[in-house]
């Protein structure tokens, strides 16, 4: 492993930002591009429902790196380089496929790049399970939350300027530099020898029947449909009371994003300092906080810092939960229990877009901000399931 303690956060905040970098062009400018090729919005709907499956099988690839050690080279390492490859040289190819005369073809290609981003995201969680001491796990957590997050914040303004100011061309290359940045570290890491505990063992997916793992995957579909579903409508809400344009929509985004990252690492930080169980309860309050402010908002200029400030608390509270669930995890399954407590999370995010849709349609967005901050309450009775002791990590 990487000695330098400092080297290896660094490595993690760089494989996640090359992530969040990926996420920024989907989430921000995919769309604008296929579009400026004449393609319609049902096709550019299906290019990203089939660019996302592979966050779907996440499930499998993390059995694969948890059972099979890779060419003698490790469990981790060597699918981490092979993702970060397959991400990279699609890139490349990415802007040399017309969109509207191969569709077709760019979408299978886009779909290999989300895989080899879905392989290398597996394993560099299950790096950070094999190799981050109890101490850490919020620090390392914190780290890599805000590392997407700073990916999200920069990449999603420069690479629109970019693509602007240069071309389509440019833009994706560099995206792919990017992409190549954490090998730098990769190649340096030295994953230590797997003890017989610590060997793959199908029976240690019997901890999904434990109380204790239940109840955290629960609190991961609650939080995510929090704080995801109110993280939708806050430009809807403020272009609807205050009509903003995109360029201010995408400055209350980045201002977000900013928010994210403090979030991210303070909080990790905290964790490792206060304990899991603490943490839990402070990410709880802060959130239903920070929620229930965006309903004072009156002006947009209220906005900006109560924007920040939800920021902040989506960061914290993502970073707890990745951290408590890093604790829980079963060392001889570490990734693929990991991946399974993140796919419930995200069935969360799903459930959350459906349901604060239809709740803005029904009682409007104000009663909605009120509504799903106060679903923070039934983490309540989850939390004495999840924690036992003094709550300083899962026993």
């Amino acid at each position: 492993m990487l000695d330098n303690r400092t080297a290896r956060h660094t490595m993690f905040g760089l494989l996640y930002f090359a992530q969040g970098a990926i996420l920024s062009y989907f989430t921000a400018l995919n769309a604008l591009y296929l579009l400026s090729y004449d393609l319609t919005m049902s096709q550019v709907g299906i290019f990203s429902a089939v660019a996302l499956t592979p966050f779907v099988l996440k499930i499998l690839l993390g059995m694969l790196s948890d059972k099979v050690n890779l060419l003698g080279k490790g469990h981790r390492k060597p699918y981490i380089i092979i993702g970060l490859l397959i991400q990279a040289g699609c890139l490349v190819l990415v802007p040399l496929i017309h969109p509207g005369d191969s569709f077709g073809l760019l979408t299978f290609v886009a779909f290999v790049l989300m895989t080899g981003m879905a392989l290398y995201d597996t394993c560099t969680d299950g790096l950070a399970l094999d190799t981050t001491p109890p101490e850490d796990e919020g620090t390392v957590q914190g780290i890599m939350v805000g590392g997407r997050a700073l990916g999200v914040v920069i990449i999603s303004a420069a690479l629109g300027l970019l693509a602007q100011l240069v071309n389509w061309t440019v833009a994706f290359w560099t995206l792919g530099a990017i992409t190549l940045l954490p090998l730098v570290l990769v190649v340096r890491v030295r994953e230590p020898a797997r003890s017989t505990e610590r060997s793959f063992d199908w029976g240690a997916f019997r901890a999904f029947g434990r109380k204790r793992v239940i109840a955290l995957a629960l609190l991961g579909a609650l939080y995510s449909l929090i704080i995801n579903g109110t993280n939708e409508i806050v430009n809807p809400f403020l272009e609807d009371r205050f009509g903003i344009d995109y360029l201010i929509a995408g400055l209350y985004t980045a201002v977000w994003g900013l928010g994210v990252v403090l979030g991210g690492v303070t909080g990790g930080r905290l964790t490792d300092r206060v304990g899991h169980r603490r943490a839990a309860m402070g990410a709880l309050v802060i959130s239903l906080a920070a929620i229930l402010a965006l309903v004072l908002v009156i002006n947009p200029a209220m906005a900006w810092p109560l924007v920040f400030i939800f920021g902040l608390a989506f960061g914290y509270y993502e970073t707890v939960y990745f951290a408590t669930a890093m604790d829980v995890t079963d060392p001889r399954i570490a990734a693929s229990m990991f991946a399974i407590l993140m796919a419930v999370a995200n069935i969360g995010i799903g459930v959350g877009f459906a349901v604060t849709g239809q709740l803005v349609d029904a009682i409007g967005y104000r009663w909605t901000f009120v509504g799903l901050g106060l679903l923070n309450l039934l983490a309540l009775p989850l939390l004495p399931l999840i924690f036992r002791g003094d709550g300083k990590h899962i026993e």
